[in-house]
């Protein structure tokens, strides 16, 4: 019935089939209007994560604002009054932006040494380096030798500073994203009602169209900043760095990359093609099946309402090269067909060769999809996203390629078209094919090297997630970031939040001198004259001194920066009471700055925050997390309920260490999932092993090199084993499917494999060569992972074919799955 049906459709109306394409084909380039990308820090976290919580919570607590910041490097001295007056104009152009908020810089920081007053005067009328009385020089020594401002608004060789640059709090996104938490929590504790459901999935819609909205004004904004920089570019060096920053250019190079990947794809597909056939018509034909895939495929995207990411963004090269594949497979044998049988009709032919390929393509399209939906085990968004998206993709793929390209070649091939260059002549194949049967111990043993050699490299595998190392270093990303690392104390935040409880009382101590009064007052600002005890400032001194040690730690700040440099104006070692009376008496603008982002006298907290040197070779992130998290309690003495970690570092670590979890364990569902395809599709399950078999030592052999060369697994080249093995066991399903069909007519082993290798195995060859090259278009993107990807990928695609075409055939010699040969 499907036949007959599929025959009328195809074979009989090929117009209406076209017709029909073509109405969908305007229906994807309708909603291609709503195809968008995402790059914001959100499609980088794992979904649910209670850090993420906690962490927008401490952020909410002390205030912290989102920023940009420009390393400021000039050519005079900032003791020049020159550099003053230039820093001062860029400050004011900056401030004149309708969406920044405040500008901090070296020249607005409050001097406390730089005059001879008492403590009190200095703090009731401080002045700055932009202060036309001040002594610079004075001045400037001070900024550079202050604990605070050191490593953080200025370099230790005072060549660069820190431009600060904070933006106004976008309410209405601050508000999306509480109301998207709270429905999220909801629907995980399964509390959402029929009618909530719907609410949420149209509140998702507005949220992502408020996204769209606030990315464009991003990209607006970081143009303006960028415009205001370029004109100050004589007097200094000038880097811009920060999130925002980074987002709108991280959109950019995904913009760019799928530009350049498509197109790069698309043109050695033409070259390929050109290559096997050397007719403009079956250049055309197939060429044309891919980009339908390709564009139907954008509009659906655009329909559904997903964004590609940096991590989604190769998936239009990705459904070039696979569909590619198909299509090559489909007109070689077409083609062999007709010179095999040259009685037959074209559309007997076209049929004929539906038949044939539907149930091997059908598998491969299955096993490729089995792969990409591992992905969606990985909690991370986008990465999920990645899987719907690669398996919808291959789902259209399929369809278009048992519509479109019969189709075409039901309407425009002809006779004088089959006569093409030799399609069962290749050297390549013959050497491979000859090379199988004939060196046995040869196969064998290196195949027991690579198994060695994988299972070692593997061992050496380690997880890491260097964020400046994703990035060329020829991008304003790379370059902004190595500047901040080198010079301003370190890139990635990682907060230390330390818990003092009002009840806490130490066994065998007396209680802190305010202790009564704690337990006594509510009144909140009562609550601050007292609460600034010296045995707090000792334990806040005390993490503070155990993180600065620590040689991945760049720029560590805290209530006990600001309170050693009030010691070092007294002379003296200041006591409960002092503090109390210094915090009363410092001016509200200088709290806001220098003390109510590490102090919360409310939560009766304190926050120590840290910035890690990403760009350190020997970093190894999350065994820096265990050892602090392990050490402020076995060296420092902090019960685990009296600190928490929170950060960026914390988040992206959880994301990796996820990755790394579940990809391990979906490899392994993977594996399984594709050897039970094989023994339906064969039937055999001495087949099924023989199919999966090179697939598996290609992809792990790969992983293998991976860790021999040390290279750290991040969040892309980590899915390389399970998306190679999905993609390779295409060639083990055409050749075997072919081995079957050819050996139930020759029954020779030897001849069915040479018959193999001279039709199928061209076929394998061709697609081989054009998915290893499509992959190789990668390294052209700005992203480290995706260039790693495309690297591996390749060679892991090179490794497979070789395995299918030596190591594959000489296990159907040895193990005869097919049955005893028949001699006539």
């Amino acid at each position: 019935m499907f036949i007959y049906f599929y025959k009328k459709l195809i074979i009989d109306f090929p117009k209406f089939t076209l017709f029909l394409l073509l109405l969908l084909l305007g229906f994807s380039l309708f909603y291609s209007k709503n195809f968008n990308l995402d790059a914001s820090s959100d499609a980088l976290i794992l979904e649910g994560d209670k850090d993420l919580k906690y962490l927008r919570e401490v952020n909410e607590r002390y205030g912290s604002k989102e920023f940009l910041v420009l390393t400021y490097s000039p050519v005079a001295s900032f003791e020049e009054k020159e550099t003053i007056l230039n820093l001062q104009l860029l400050k004011s152009k900056i401030e004149k932006l309708s969406w920044v908020d405040s500008v901090v810089t070296v020249i607005d920081v409050p001097l406390l040494q730089s005059t001879d007053e008492s403590l009190m005067e200095r703090l009731k009328n401080y002045k700055t380096l932009a202060h036309p009385e001040i002594d610079r020089k004075r001045g400037f020594d001070e900024i550079i030798n202050s604990p605070i401002y050191q490593n953080y608004v200025i370099s230790e060789d005072g060549k660069t500073s820190a431009i600060v640059v904070y933006l106004k709090k976008d309410e209405r996104l601050a508000e999306y994203i509480k109301v998207k938490e709270k429905f999220f929590n909801q629907s995980i504790e399964g509390n959402l009602s029929k009618a909530d459901k719907l609410n949420y999935k149209n509140f998702l819609k507005e949220y992502e169209e408020y996204k769209n909205l606030y990315n464009l004004r991003n990209h607006q904004n970081i143009s303006e900043i960028r415009d205001v920089i370029s004109k100050y570019g004589e007097s200094a060096k000038i880097h811009l760095g920060g999130i925002p920053m980074i987002a709108n250019d991280m959109m950019s190079y995904i913009k760019s990359d799928i530009v350049v990947f498509g197109i790069g794809v698309f043109l050695f597909i033409i070259f390929t093609l050109w290559i096997v056939f050397r007719n403009i018509k079956w250049v055309v034909m197939p060429l044309l099946g891919c980009a339908t895939s390709v564009l139907i495929m954008i509009g659906l995207l655009g329909f559904v309402g997903w964004k590609v990411t940096v991590i989604s963004s190769n998936f239009i090269a990705l459904m070039l090269i696979l569909n590619m594949a198909m299509n090559i497979h489909m007109t070689v044998r077409f083609l062999q067909l007709k010179k095999e049988f040259s009685n037959l009709t074209k559309s007997e032919a076209v049929l004929q060769t539906s038949k044939k390929m539907f149930l091997p393509i059908l598998y491969t399209v299955l096993t490729t999809i089995c792969a990409f939906l591992s992905l969606i085990f990985s909690g991370i968004k986008p990465i999920i996203d990645f899987g719907w998206m690669m398996t919808m993709g291959l789902t259209v793929s399929i369809l278009v390629t048992f519509l479109l390209l019969p189709s075409l070649l039901t309407l425009f091939s002809s006779a004088e078209d089959m006569h093409i260059q030799n399609t069962e002549k290749s050297k390549i194949t013959a050497l491979l094919g000859k090379f199988a049967k004939n060196s046995k111990l040869i196969i064998f043993g290196a195949t027991a090297i690579v198994i060695v050699l994988s299972v070692i490299g593997i061992t050496k595998l380690q997880v890491e997630n260097s964020f400046i190392n994703y990035f060329d270093k020829e991008t304003e990303i790379y370059k902004g970031m190595k500047k901040i690392d080198d010079d301003l104390g370190g890139t990635t935040p990682l907060n230390i939040i330390i818990k003092f409880p009002t009840q806490l009382k130490e066994e065998g101590k007396e209680d802190d001198e305010f202790s009564e009064w704690e337990e006594e007052t509510e009144n909140k600002e009562d609550k601050a004259k007292y609460w600034f005890t010296r045995d707090k400032m000792d334990k806040i001194l005390k993490v503070h001194d155990y993180m600065d040690s620590l040689p991945e730690i760049g720029k560590v700040l805290s209530f006990g920066s600001i309170l050693r440099v009030a010691e070092n104006l007294n002379k003296k070692e200041l006591q409960s009471l002092e503090i109390a009376v210094l915090y009363s008496k410092i001016p509200n603008e200088i709290k806001e700055e220098i003390i109510s982002p590490y102090i919360s006298v409310e939560k009766d907290e304190a926050r120590i925050s840290v910035r890690i040197k990403d760009s350190l070779e020997d970093l190894r992130r999350n065994e820096l997390i265990q050892k602090i998290n392990t050490e402020l309690n076995t060296k420092l003495g902090l019960n685990n309920n009296e600190y928490k970690l929170t950060g960026v570092l914390i988040l992206f670590n959880n994301l990796l260490q996820s990755l790394f979890k579940s990809q391990i364990l979906t490899l392994g569902i993977v594996m399984l999932g594709i050897s039970v395809m094989f023994f339906i599709l064969f039937r055999n399950i001495t087949l099924a092993v023989i199919g999966v078999v090179p697939n598996f030592i290609a992809a792990f052999f790969i992983l293998g090199i991976i860790g021999l060369m040390e290279i750290p697994l991040d969040m892309m080249t980590i899915t390389i084993a399970a998306i190679t093995i999905g993609i390779a066991v295409d060639n083990s399903i055409h050749y075997i499917y072919r081995f079957k069909e050819e050996f139930s007519k020759i029954k020779d082993y030897n001849k069915t494999l040479d018959r193999c290798h001279s039709t199928v195995g061209i076929a394998i060859l061709n697609t081989s060569i054009t998915i290893v090259f499509g992959f190789s278009i990668l390294v052209l993107s700005n992203f480290i992972p995706t260039i790693y990807f495309g690297v591996f990928t390749g060679i892991a695609m090179l490794l497979a074919m070789i395995s299918v075409l030596t190591l594959l055939p000489k296990l159907l010699l040895v193990f005869k799955p097919f049955g005893d040969e028949k001699f006539i």
